[in-house]
C-alpha cells in the first residue's frame, strides 16, 4: 500500500477489486480487519492488554468510524475429523437439545418405544381393556438368567404369594418346582387374578403398586388371550432389561464419553488394512502382485510364502485377479496350519523351519502397531482405508443414543440428509402441543440456519460431512451462513471471494444473501473478481495499477456503473468488454485417443460413462455438488495413480477406466497447502532455494569463513536463529482468542543469526532475499539463469506479487495450487501427462486468468492433457471439450447433462452451463455486429 487515503461508505456492499497482488488483501484484511481486531482486544481485560505491545499494529495513521470487524476468509476449516458441517454451523448443538427434550427413546435391542409410566398411567391403561377381560398382574423377578431359584420360590411362599409364572406356565408354590441349573429362565410372581371392571379399579391399583414395589418399577399384565402388556416406571425396556438414564444433550455428542461409540470413540470409522489396496490383480505373486511386498528383500518372507502357496495350491505365476476367492482369502488372512520350508541365513546356514503364515493383513497390522518409525507407519498407511465402525456402522454414537428418534429418525439419520432434505424434514415435522412448547425455539433456530445454508447454495451438503473435506469456497459460505444466523447488526464483515466454487447460476442467491447482511445495518466488504458481483455492489474500489511493487494505489473508487463508464482501469476495461479473454479462433479436435471412465457410481454419481479426449484442454462443469470433484479426484486420479504409479488411496466406486496406456503420468494440482508449517514456502517448494543458498555460499566472505550452503538454511543449526528455531515468529497462547504470532525478539523475524546475516550478495542478505516479491527477485537474479527460470514460472501463473519466503500457512488455496502448477512448469516437459486441476482461477483477476490460461494451453501444446474443474465462464469458453454434470447438486446431480465443444454445449437448453455459454456467444455476436455496423 502506498500511503493511501480512502473513504468507504458504511452500511453498504463494497467490492475491492484489482489484479492479484495489487494490495486488496493488504487493505481489507491486513489493515482494516487487523485494526478492528486490535481495538476489540484493547477493550478487553488487563490480561488481554498485556499482549498488545507484542501484537503488530497495522501501518495506518488512523481509521475513523471503524465498526467491530469479522473476517470470513478462504482458509480451510478444521482438519479434525470430529468437526462436521453440523458442528461448524452449530446446527448439531441445537439437534442435541431437540433430541434430549422431545426425543422418543427405543430399546436398542428390540426396538420397542420407551416412556416414563407413572402408576396412575399404568392403571388407566389397564382400565382401557374391554370390560370383563380376565387378567393376571405379574411382577417380573428373573429374565433370561440361569439358576434353580429354590431360595426365591421359598421367599415368595413365605411372603404369602401362592402362584408364580415360570417360563410361560403358571405354577403353584406349594408344588415342587425343579428348574435346570444351566438353562435360562423367566420367573414372575403372580400378584393377583381378576377381571377388569370399574368397581375393581382400587384392587387393580393395589396389585399394580405391589408389583412395582416388588420389582423396582416393573409390572406385566397378562391377558387371558395370551397377550402381555409390559410397563415400567423407569425409562427402561422390561423385555430386555435395558434401562435409560434421563436424556441429556451430552448423550448425543460424539465428542463426549457419555454419547460416543465405545469402539471408535465417536469417529464413526476405523483405519484398517484394505484388501482392495493390497493386490495388483493384473500381476502374479512372482511379478510383485502383493504390493506391500513388491520391493521386499526379505528371503524369510519369500521362503514361507512360497511354502504356503505350495501347501494350499496357490499358483504363484498366475495373475492374482484370476485366483479363486478362497485362495485370495488365504493370502490375506493366512491359516492356522503350519508349513515347512528351508531358509538360508546371512551366515550361509540352511535350516528347516515350521511356521504359521499369518497372512498379509495380519503382518501389515503388526508392523503398523509395533513400529516406532513414522516413515514405516506411513508406508503401511498406503494400504489402509477408513472403514465404517462395525459397532455403530458409522453413526458415531452409542446404541442407546442412536435408539432415540424424533419424527421417526435418529440424530445420525437426520444429519445424513442433505441440507435441502433436512430443511424439508423439519418443515414437515409433526409434534404434540406439549413438545411444540418445549422445542419451539430450538426448531426455529434449526430451520433458520438450514435456510441460510440453502441461501448460499449449499443445499447438496450433508450435516455429517467432515469439515476437512470441504473446498475453500464451501467453507467460506458456511462461515457466511453462520454469521447471518448470528443476527448481528452494526458489524463490518470482510469477505474473501465469496463466489469461489459457485456456478454462474448460483451467484444470484449468494448476492441476495450479502444484501440481506447489508440490510441488517452491516457494512460488507468483499474482495472479489466476479463481474456480476462487482456490478451489483453499492461501491467499488479498484487497487493497482499493477501487482506487487506496481500496485498499492487506489485506481478507482465509486459506484460500479460510474467506474465502468468513465474509468480507464484494467477492471473497467474488462467490464466494458474493451479487454477480454478471447474465444479461440480454432479449437483442437479429438485425435482418436481418449480416456474412458465406465460405471462411475461413487457418492451421487449415477453409473455414468464419460470420455476425456487426450491431448486436449478438457473442462468439467456443473453446479456445486453435481459430482465433479468425485469423478476427477476420487475416481480418475486415484485409479490412475494406482495404475501408473502403484500407489495412492482407494479409488471411488466405478467399473473400469480404459486408455491409460496412452499416459505416462498423472498429476493432481489441488488447493491443499504446500506445507503444514511456516517453514514451508514457495521457494523451498519449487526447489529454487537450494540454488540461492549455493549462491550465497559462493560469495568471498562466506568462503573465507568456511560457510557452506547449509549455513543459509533456516531449518539447520548453525545459521538459523536458535531462539525461534528458524521460524522467525513465536506463538503466544491467548485462551480467549486464537493464538497470536509475534516476531522473534532475537532475530526480529529474520530467521537467521547475526553471523549469517553478515553475508551479503549484491548488498542483500539471505533474509532480504526471502522478503522479496517474485517480481523483485526476477530483476535481482536476472543474470542467474537456473534461478531466474524457476522464478519465471511463478510469475507465469500470476504469482509475481508473493514473497519468496512467504509461509505456506498464509497462502490461500488458489495460491497454493498455482505454486504447485509452477513447480510442474519448472520441470522438463515429457508429454503424455494428465494434469488435473480443481478451480485454478480461484483468487485471480480476469487479466491473471488470461495469463494462467496461456500457461495451461502451453502444457496441452506440449503433448499433455489438461482437465480442469471450473465455474469461471471465461475459462470454460476457451476449452476444447466440456463435460457438464448435473443437472442439480447432491441427489439431483451425478448425471452427464452434455458433452462436446463449447459451441455444442451452448445449444443444450437443459444445461445451465450451456445457457451461460449461449449468453456469452450471443453477446459476442452482438458486439461484432455492432462494430461492423
Amino acid at each position: 500500500m502506498k500511503d493511501v487515503d480512502l473513504e468507504i461508505p458504511r452500511d453498504k456492499l463494497v467490492v475491492i477489486s484489482g489484479l492479484s497482488g495489487s494490495g486488496k488483501s493488504s487493505l481489507a484484511f491486513d489493515t482494516i480487519y487487523a485494526e478492528g481486531r486490535r481495538r476489540y482486544v484493547e477493550s478487553l481485560s488487563a490480561y488481554a492488554r498485556r499482549f498488545l505491545g507484542q501484537m503488530e499494529k497495522p501501518d495506518v495513521d488512523f481509521i475513523e468510524g471503524l465498526s467491530p470487524a469479522i473476517s470470513i476468509d478462504q482458509r480451510s476449516t478444521s482438519q479434525n475429523p470430529r468437526s462436521t458441517v453440523g458442528t461448524v454451523t452449530e446446527i448439531y448443538d441445537y439437534l442435541r437439545l431437540l433430541f434430549a427434550h422431545v426425543g422418543t427413546p427405543h430399546c436398542p435391542q428390540c426396538g420397542r418405544s420407551l416412556t416414563h409410566q407413572t402408576p396412575e398411567r399404568i392403571i388407566d391403561r389397564v382400565m382401557e381393556l374391554d370390560e370383563g377381560t380376565k387378567i393376571y398382574v405379574l411382577a417380573p423377578l428373573v429374565r433370561g438368567r440361569k439358576g434353580e431359584y429354590k431360595d426365591l420360590f421359598q421367599e415368595l411362599k413365605s411372603d404369602g404369594y401362592i402362584r408364580v409364572k415360570v417360563d410361560g406356565s403358571i405354577r403353584e408354590l406349594d408344588e415342587e418346582i425343579e428348574l435346570e441349573r444351566y438353562v435360562k429362565h423367566d420367573i414372575s410372581a403372580v400378584i393377583d387374578r381378576l377381571v377388569v371392571r370399574g368397581e375393581y379399579r382400587t384392587r387393580i391399583a393395589d396389585s399394580v403398586e405391589t408389583a412395582l414395589e416388588l420389582t423396582d418399577g416393573k409390572v406385566i399384565v397378562k391377558i387371558a388371550n395370551g397377550e402381555e402388556l409390559v410397563f415400567s416406571e423407569e425409562m427402561a425396556c422390561p423385555h430386555c432389561d435395558v434401562s435409560f438414564e434421563e436424556l441429556t444433550p451430552r448423550m448425543f455428542s460424539f465428542n463426549s464419553p457419555y454419547g460416543a461409540c465405545e469402539k471408535c470413540d465417536g469417529l464413526g470409522t476405523e483405519t484398517e488394512v484394505d484388501p482392495d489396496l493390497v493386490f495388483d490383480e493384473k500381476l502374479s505373486i512372482e511379478e510383485g502382485g502383493i504390493l506391500p511386498w513388491q520391493n521386499s528383500r526379505s528371503k524369510w518372507r519369500q521362503a514361507i510364502l512360497k511354502a504356503f502357496c505350495k501347501e494350499h495350491g496357490i499358483e504363484r505365476d498366475k495373475p492374482i485377479g484370476e485366483l479363486s476367492s478362497e485362495k485370495r482369502e488365504l493370502l490375506l488372512e493366512g491359516s492356522e496350519k503350519k508349513v515347512s520350508f528351508y531358509y538360508t541365513n546371512r551366515q550361509g546356514n540352511t535350516k528347516k523351519h515350521t511356521r504359521k503364515f499369518s497372512g498379509v493383513i495380519a503382518q501389515l497390522e503388526e508392523k503398523y502397531k509395533d513400529s516406532s518409525s513414522r516413515k514405516a507407519k506411513k508406508r503401511v498407511e498406503e494400504y489402509m482405508s477408513k472403514m465404517p465402525c462395525p459397532k455403530c456402522d458409522g453413526g458415531r454414537l452409542s446404541p442407546k443414543s442412536l435408539a432415540v428418534t424424533v419424527g421417526g429418525k435418529n440424530i445420525m439419520e437426520v444429519t445424513s440428509l442433505s441440507i435441502e432434505k433436512a430443511y424439508e424434514f423439519f418443515m414437515d415435522l409433526k409434534l404434540e402441543e406439549r413438545e411444540k412448547m418445549i422445542a419451539g425455539e430450538v426448531l426455529k433456530e434449526i430451520k433458520s440456519r438450514l435456510g441460510f445454508l440453502l441461501d448460499v447454495g449449499l443445499d447438496y451438503l450433508t450435516l455429517d460431512r467432515e469439515a476437512g473435506t470441504l473446498s475453500g469456497g464451501e467453507a467460506h459460505r458456511i462461515k457466511l451462513a453462520t454469521q447471518i444466523g448470528s443476527g448481528l447488526t452494526g458489524v463490518l464483515y470482510i469477505l474473501d471471494e465469496p463466489t469461489v466454487g459457485l456456478h454462474h447460476r448460483d451467484v444470484r442467491r449468494l448476492l441476495d444473501t450479502l444484501k440481506d447482511l447489508r440490510d441488517m445495518d452491516n457494512t460488507v466488504i468483499a474482495v472479489e473478481h466476479d463481474r456480476q458481483t462487482i456490478r451489483e455492489a453499492d461501491w467499488m474500489i479498484e487497487l493497482g495499477p499493477g501487482a506487487g511493487e506496481e500496485g498499492g494505489e487506489v485506481v478507482a473508487a465509486g459506484p460500479p456503473e460510474e467506474v465502468e463508464q468513465k474509468g480507464d482501469s484494467i477492471t473497467a476495461q474488462y467490464l466494458r468488454g474493451e479487454k477480454e479473454i478471447p474465444i479461440p479462433k480454432k479449437r483442437r479436435y479429438e485425435g482418436g485417443k481418449e480416456l474412458q471412465v465406465r460405471g462411475a457410481r461413487e457418492f451421487n454419481l449415477k453409473e455414468i460413462d464419460v470420455k476425456f479426449p487426450l491431448g486436449l484442454f478438457n473442462c468439467v462443469t456443473g453446479v456445486s455438488g453435481s459430482g465433479k470433484s468425485t469423478l476427477i479426484n476420487k475416481i480418475i486420479y486415484r485409479q490412475l495413480r494406482r495404475d501408473l504409479h502403484n500407489g495412492g488411496s482407494k479409488p471411488g466406486d466405478h467399473e473400469e477406466i480404459s486408455g491409460t496406456e496412452h499416459l505416462d503420468r498423472v498429476i493432481e494440482i489441488d488447493q491443499s497447502p504446500i506445507g503444514r508449517t511456516p517453514r514451508s514456502n514457495p521457494v523451498t517448494y519449487i526447489k529454487v532455494f537450494r540454488y540461492i543458498r549455493e549462491l550465497f555460499a559462493q560469495t568471498p566472505e562466506a568462503r573465507a569463513r568456511g560457510y557452506e550452503k547449509g549455513r543459509f538454511s533456516f531449518n539447520l543449526k548453525g545459521g538459523r536463529c536458535e531462539a525461534c528455531k528458524g521460524h522467525g515468529v513465536k506463538d503466544i497462547e491467548m485462551h480467549f482468542l486464537p493464538d497470536v504470532s509475534v516476531p522473534c525478539e532475537d532475530c526480529g523475524g529474520k530467521r537467521y543469526n547475526k553471523e549469517t546475516l553478515e553475508i551479503t550478495y549484491k548488498g542483500k542478505t539471505i533474509a532480504d532475499v526471502l522478503e522479496m516479491s517474485v517480481d523483485g527477485a526476477l530483476q535481482f537474479f536476472t543474470n542467474i539463469p537456473k534461478i531466474r527460470e524457476k522464478l519465471q514460472t511463478l510469475k507465469d501463473v500470476g504469482l509475481g506479487y508473493i514473497r519468496l519466503g512467504q509461509p505456506a500457512t498464509t497462502l490461500s488455496g488458489g495460491e497454493a495450487q498455482r505454486v504447485k502448477l509452477s513447480r510442474e512448469l519448472s520441470k522438463r516437459g515429457r508429454g503424455h501427462t494428465l494434469y488435473l486441476l480443481d478451480e485454478p482461477t480461484t483468487g485471480l483477476h480476469a487479466e491473471d486468468v488470461r495469463k494462467l490460461l496461456d500457461t495451461l494451453h502451453r502444457l496441452v501444446d506440449d503433448g499433455n492433457t489438461v482437465v480442469v474443474i471450473e465455474h469461471n465462464p471465461h475459462v470454460i469458453k476457451t476449452a476444447d471439450w466440456i463435460i457438464d454434470l448435473g443437472p442439480e447438486g447432491g441427489r439431483g446431480g451425478g448425471r452427464v447433462v452434455a458433452t462436446g465443444t463449447p459451441e455444442e454445449i451452448s445449444k443444450k437448453e437443459e444445461s445451465y452451463t450451456g445457457q451461460m455459454l449461449a449468453e456469452i456467444f450471443s453477446d459476442k455476436l452482438e458486439e461484432m455486429l455492432t462494430k461492423s455496423g
